[in-house]
């Protein structure tokens, strides 16, 4: 797997340019500021993000674009994936942007160069956790797993990883499906890496045959109608059912929450760069960030809040292992996951 050594050039070219630019005189300054309003043509979008959201996100950047057009197609990360392995097979990718769930899929990606380095302005505004040094993708947004619990059932919810082996969460926990959720299969990567966790824990939580769901929508269902008393689910679903007013409420676990940044990059025969790139670059400005806090997300940027309800970033006791080592076995650590349910 490749480490993250070099430098962001395609970033700091941007940036050399930006600069260059303040050189110039009146007519090309007012020539570069309008040439946004020129951006025009069709992307396609593959994406893990829940319809509804990435409908609103496209409804604000093309708004700002009137003659662009976003064409979305809308799966799990694991069948993003496949459609993605299909259509190399064939030498035929039909997409411009991918944003979906997780670093070791993008990273996966560079490996193969089915992914181009971005020309963003707005990588600069982000944290270096959030940025990939070679400049390929962009995290978007951070996505922590929590245990989500239902108030109805449970009186004192677990609040760590660790209690959740305990004999009294046997057949009242759920979980998605790490097959087809990308946040799944990280976190069974990074629960397998971790020192405090490791193969004893994820086998004494197996044993409490908790029950696998498709994805982390049905499991945060689960968890609000009572079907199961507590959900291993990302954070902003837990959030939005509880401000729909469902019996359910959130912990973000004490030994550490993993996380996502759900990453976007763009592929690299896309067939639109410009735009692609554009549309990436809107995701991570501030307006973007905010709309991301407004639909309930962790953002990437420092600058722009976090949704209501939730813990300032500096509050939280995220994972953050190494990634590279992470990308190695996140997919014998699915196959391991799945090995003890049988």
């Amino acid at each position: 797997m490749k480490r993250f050594t070099k430098a962001a050039l395609p970033f700091a070219l941007v940036a050399a340019l930006a600069l260059a630019g303040c050189s110039t005189d009146t007519s090309d300054t007012a020539k570069a500021e309008g040439s946004s309003d020129e951006l025009s043509g069709t992307i396609t979008l593959y994406t893990s993000e829940p319809q509804e959201k990435i409908d609103e996100i496209i409804a604000d950047f093309t708004s700002e674009h009137p003659e662009v057009t976003v064409e979305t197609f809308r799966a799990g990360t694991g069948e993003l994936t496949a459609r993605i392995a299909t259509e190399q097979e064939t030498g035929e990718l039909q997409a411009d942007v991918l944003l979906a769930a997780d670093v070791p899929t993008f990273e996966a990606y560079v490996e193969d160069d089915v992914l181009a380095p971005l020309e963003v302005d707005n990588a600069a505004e982000l944290e270096d956790t959030y940025v990939d040094p070679e400049g390929y993708w962009v995290g978007t947004r951070v996505i922590p797993t929590v245990l989500a619990y239902n108030t109805n059932i449970m009186d004192t919810p677990p609040e760590s990883w660790q209690e959740m082996t305990d004999e009294e969460y046997e057949g009242q926990i759920s979980m998605p499906n790490p097959d087809v959720s990308g946040a799944a299969a990280f976190n069974a990567a990074v629960w397998l890496d971790d020192e405090k966790l490791g193969e004893p824990w994820l086998e004494d939580l197996l044993a409490n045959n908790p029950t696998i769901l498709e994805s982390n929508g049905p499991v945060g269902q689960a968890v609000a109608d009572g079907t199961t008393g507590v959900g291993v689910v990302v954070d902003y679903l837990a959030r939005e059912l509880n401000e729909q007013g469902s019996p359910i409420d959130l912990v973000y676990p004490s030994d550490g929450a993993p996380y996502v940044s759900q990453p976007a990059g763009i592929f690299s025969d896309a067939e639109n760069p410009e735009v692609a790139n554009a549309f990436i670059d809107y995701l991570i400005s501030e307006e973007g960030q905010t709309t991301a806090v407004e639909q309930s997300y962790l953002p990437v940027r420092s600058d722009v809040g976090v949704p209501e309800g939730a813990p300032s970033m500096d509050e939280l006791e995220l994972l953050d292992p190494d990634l590279d080592h992470i990308a190695d076995i996140q997919s014998e650590s699915v196959d391991h996951f799945n090995s003890l349910l049988d």
